[in-house]
């Protein structure tokens, strides 16, 4: 951990107070009071559940020698108190500062959007470790620092999570990372402090209204992103999504498209499309790709644009691309040979993610029908339940709604919620089975040679979220154990 002196903090952070007294030496900055301990610099946030000026008492009697707050508190004569306007703001900004401004010294590059974002990092990650390149990935996934993995706990982790991240990259000699910027991030300032190479924005859709609670405000986090981005960065939309437009109106960085379906600076076009993988035209050149659906086109074509942003070559962005499996759980393939059942494990758990999968399977399967197992997440976003329920009911030969992560909410509820949205003619294809492993056990069951069964919502994750916490719980697991029995 670095000591250093508050008021060279402060300084450095860019943050102006009229506080004395601020010569006290900071070993630690906190933003959780479980956290804190002996010469730490508490910062209390008021966030969307917890307020942290509850937790200033706690922190001070765990050591804390100052605290950043936005609300006056009564703290002891020797607590040094520093007043900001945003401290949310203020955590971003001191924890860069606290760690020596790491983003400055790397080529960072922050994705947003509702999908694709975890396969593009992943995607960037990669191809630059494949060209030689010492490289860190945040992500709903993973994070790795060149090589190293830490596990992830949230999508974009907390400020000073995040630059203790940059930091260690930076100390083992990383030239690039790539990360993840969800719309909860932007919003409660996580990534305040850092510099950003470039931003990208993938797409829009339904998803996070429990948060953000109107599609606007929704937008708008999104937007926060590059709006905050500076004049030396560049900005990536894809041309194809009808608010790429909104994320650059009030950009300084440098605006650049990419798209499949109209002209733009970096142009992609799908020959074809199979379980195989992809074969495109990008910039002009032909690939072939593991990849596999038209999102994961999108996906490739964002990162091709840019490892050209950043200046590599055509031909040896391409070159590298066609050996890339993608990331795990995205459109993830395992096969049962002995019975001809295609099985494909998925992240998609918003209804646009969900209809793109279920119509890219439709599109490449040769015979047989499909078989979808899928739920929603208790305690999130309410409005997508129903939507997602007649997704899968529509494009399915047969549904199985099941549980996601339900939390503490009844499951029962949640999948009701799902069959709402059914029509009347496709109720007769839909099974109500809350035991996730037992409700793809029933699908290996109904599925005959040549089908194909989508296990939707979780994909990468090897927990289940319940009543009583988390259990162990992989969908891959259980696919594989079938098989294997």
């Amino acid at each position: 951990m670095p000591v250093i002196q508050l008021n060279v903090l402060l300084k450095s952070a860019g943050i102006t107070h009229s506080s004395s007294g601020n010569f006290v030496e900071i070993s630690n900055i906190a933003i959780d009071s479980r956290k804190v301990s002996k010469g730490s610099l508490f910062v209390a946030i008021k966030g969307s559940e917890q307020d942290g000026h509850k937790y200033i008492r706690k922190a001070i009697d765990a050591g804390a020698s100052a605290i950043v707050c936005q609300e006056k508190a009564d703290v002891p004569d020797d607590i040094l108190m520093v007043l900001v306007e945003d401290s949310a703001d203020a955590a971003g900004r001191l924890a860069s500062a606290f760690y020596g401004h790491p983003s400055e010294a790397l080529k960072l590059v922050g994705v947003t959007g509702t999908n694709g974002k975890t396969t593009t990092v992943t995607l960037l990650y990669q191809l630059m470790k494949q060209l030689g390149h010492r490289t860190g990935l945040i992500s709903t996934i993973e994070n790795i620092v060149n090589g190293r993995v830490v596990v992830a706990t949230h999508t974009t982790p907390d400020p000073v999570e995040l630059n203790a991240l940059l930091a260690e990259m930076v100390a083992v000699g990383c030239e690039y990372a790539f990360m993840e910027v969800s719309s909860h991030a932007a919003h409660q300032k996580r990534i305040s402090g850092l510099r950003f190479e470039g931003a990208v924005f993938t797409n829009i859709t339904h998803d996070h209204l429990d948060y953000h609670k109107t599609f606007d405000d929704y937008i708008a986090a999104k937007k926060s992103f590059f709006d905050g981005l500076a004049s030396g960065s560049f900005a990536l939309v894809n041309g194809d999504d009808r608010r790429s437009d909104i994320m650059l109106q009030n950009t300084k960085a440098s605006k650049h498209f990419y798209s499949l379906r109209r002209s733009s600076e970096f142009k992609g076009k799908i020959f074809e499309n199979t379980l195989e993988g992809l074969e495109m035209e990008i910039d002009g050149l032909h690939a072939h790709l593991l990849l596999i659906g038209e999102f994961n086109a999108y996906n490739a074509l964002c990162a091709y644009g840019i490892c050209r942003l950043l200046g590599f070559e055509r031909e040896v962005i391409l070159t590298g691309l066609s050996a890339l499996p993608g990331a795990r759980g995205r459109f993830e393939t395992v096969r049962d040979m002995n019975r001809g059942v295609l099985y494909i494990v998925d992240y998609a758990h918003t209804p646009d993610a969900l209809e793109k999968v279920l119509k890219t399977i439709e599109v490449m399967k040769q015979k047989g029908g499909i078989i979808t197992v899928v739920g929603c997440g208790g305690h999130r976003d309410k409005e997508k339940r129903p939507k997602m329920g007649a997704i899968a009911a529509s494009l399915s030969r047969e549904a199985i709604f099941t549980d996601d992560n339900p939390r503490d909410e009844n499951p029962a509820d949640i999948t009701a919620a799902m069959m709402d949205g059914v029509d009347d003619a496709d109720r007769n294809k839909v099974l109500i089975i809350n035991d996730r492993a037992q409700a793809i056990k029933t699908a290996a069951k109904l599925a005959s040679r040549g089908d194909i069964v989508l296990v939707a919502g979780k994909g990468h994750e090897t927990y289940q979220e319940g009543m009583n916490g988390k259990i162990d719980f992989d969908d891959r697991r259980v696919i594989e154990d079938i098989i294997g029995r």
